[in-house]
């Protein structure tokens, strides 16, 4: 009798199950049971070059929206306080954008891996396009500090989740190329901005910088949505650590507190700013204590161990923090030791911020056709390094510093797309997501940190009655150009040592191969 026979003589439908297997049915999952949820015998048909494009060009607009929100409505404060008549809360429009997007980065990228990239780009737009909408109808100060962080949601889920979709869309090898038109979008959201928000503040009216998002989100969602069904599905249906992303965000919230007020609000020894960091610890190790025991944590620590991950996010938060912390502080010493007037020393960043896309496009095209694709970032944190240490033991002349800040910006920005692809390159497909949004929550937590630091080194080098927030043109006369040269020394030697140690941790993060063509010709964005 072979294994096919009948094991007995009574008819089938009366005989029972042994008792394992009777007792195994009740836990198994209904839904295997649709035949839309069977995998497909075949493999998704492959997007074509111009699907592609389509898609890369949507993301960017989406990611545009999201940058230009950061930078455009400084400009536009003043116009804002006087309307509303009150200039003491005008810091908080920034503020509880920052707070937001900051705090929801690595929900998102979670989410995405739990519930699909379609869903969260939709949720994270929504949330975008309803609180740009509620900002520009505000009629008070407090509806618009609310509107701003409802807009924080959305803008901080949006990052993550677009750089999670174009890693299911393009391979490893290929995705740096990509990166580099990302970067490309940030350099030109930095520079637009400011010039936006100060045109529609002086000749069209204040919330056009909010009306403006509006149609811009619903060309990128209707350029986007029909093409979300050919992209490759990497996530992974399961139950969510609601409490675990709970205890992150508000530790995130704390930190960041802690970082934007701390030698600005109150002294970093006040009891103000003790009970913040004593909180945001009690919060981080709650949020460590759940993660060590939920079986499905919201972000796993093992994701975040390993030899490529920690290197990776220190040497991208590393790269990122000094870029962030000079350019808010530069503006200051063209002022004060160049004589530049506002506008002047706005275009004074264009070495730092622009050039660095270079850099990106560098190692994009570079990873694409070589093996050893961490060797372009290498030498360019030891160039960015070099850089630095030049600014931090000279005074140069303004042209000197220029072409400075430029070898700067080219060896700090081919640091970008090797660290977002090393990162996605080394986990699971169903946790690219998850470790995405990390990386930016990272990299916002650094920049929070080198700009606060930056600041607090000016203010012992310069004197503590000094206020660095806000506008500069109250007490840049107070100040002369050797003590700006003196205490910028320190700022770059800050500097400096940020970069050392991405250099030093790019060195240590190991090298996995990435998959994809090695191809000769660079991807085009047109045909």
């Amino acid at each position: 009798m072979n294994k096919f026979d009948r094991q007995g003589h009574q008819p089938a439908a009366s005989a029972s199950l042994p008792a394992d297997i009777a007792a195994e049915l009740p836990e198994l999952s209904h839904r295997v049971l649709a035949v839309a949820d069977a995998p497909s015998i075949a493999p998704r048909a492959p997007l074509t070059q111009r699907e592609v494009r389509t898609i890369l060009m949507s993301l960017l607009l989406t990611m545009f929206l999201a940058a230009l929100d950061q930078t455009i409505v400084a400009t536009a404060l003043p116009t804002i306080g006087r309307q509303f008549q009150d200039v003491s809360s005008l810091s908080w429009v920034i503020t509880a954008y920052l707070l937001a997007s900051t705090a929801v980065a690595p929900v998102f990228g979670t989410l995405s891996d739990i519930y699909g990239r379609r869903v969260m780009i939709i949720v994270s737009l929504s949330l975008f396009v309803a609180g740009s909408v509620l900002c520009a109808l505000a009629p008070n100060m407090p509806i618009l500090i609310l509107a701003r962080g409802l807009q924080g949601l959305g803008g901080g889920g949006i990052m993550p989740v677009v750089q999670t979709v174009i890693s299911d869309v393009v391979s490893p090898r290929e995705r740096g190329q990509y990166q580099a038109y990302f970067s490309a979008v940030w350099m030109i959201a930095g520079l637009s901005g400011p010039v936006l928000g100060g045109v529609f503040a002086d000749h069209l009216h204040w919330s056009m910088i909010f009306w403006i998002n509006v149609p811009l989100a619903l060309a990128a969602l209707a350029l986007l949505l029909p093409k979300m069904g050919k992209i490759p599905v990497y996530h992974r249906l399961r139950k969510v650590d609601w409490l675990g992303g709970v205890l992150l965000m508000a530790s995130a919230v704390a930190f960041m507190l802690v970082l934007t007020w701390g030698g600005n609000r109150y002294q970093w020894l006040s009891p103000a700013i003790l009970a913040m960091v004593g909180a945001g610890v009690a919060l981080a190790l709650a949020f460590v204590w759940q993660a060590g025991r939920t079986d499905e944590p919201f972000l796993p620590l093992s994701l975040i161990g390993g030899s490529v991950v920690p290197y990776g996010l220190v040497t991208s938060g590393c790269a990122l923090g000094a870029m962030i912390g000079l350019t808010v502080h530069l503006p200051l010493y063209y002022e004060v030791v160049y004589h530049l007037s506002a506008s002047e020393a706005g275009l004074g960043l264009i070495p730092l911020a622009a050039i660095s896309t270079l850099g990106a496009a560098i190692a994009g095209r570079t990873m694409a056709r070589v093996k050893h694709y961490k060797r372009v970032a290498i030498a360019g944190a030891i160039i960015a390094t070099l850089a630095g240490a030049a600014l931090t033991l000279t005074a140069p002349p303004l042209w000197l510093l220029l072409v400075l800040l430029s070898v700067f910006g080219v060896g700090l920005g081919t640091v970008f797309p090797i660290t977002v692809v090393a990162l996605q390159n080394a986990v699971p497909r169903s946790q690219v997501g998850t470790i995405t949004g990390a990386m930016n929550f990272f990299r916002a937590m650094m920049s929070s940190f080198a700009v606060a630091a930056f600041s607090a080194i000016l203010l012992m080098a310069l004197g503590s009655d000094i206020s660095l927030g806000g506008e500069h043109q109250g007490f840049v006369g107070s100040l002369s150009a050797g003590d700006m040269v003196m205490a910028f020394r320190y700022v770059y030697a800050a500097a400096t040592i940020m970069l050392a140690i991405a250099a030093v941790c790019m060195i240590a993060m190991e090298e996995r191969p990435l998959a994809g063509p090695a191809t000769r010709a660079p991807v085009e964005m047109a045909e």
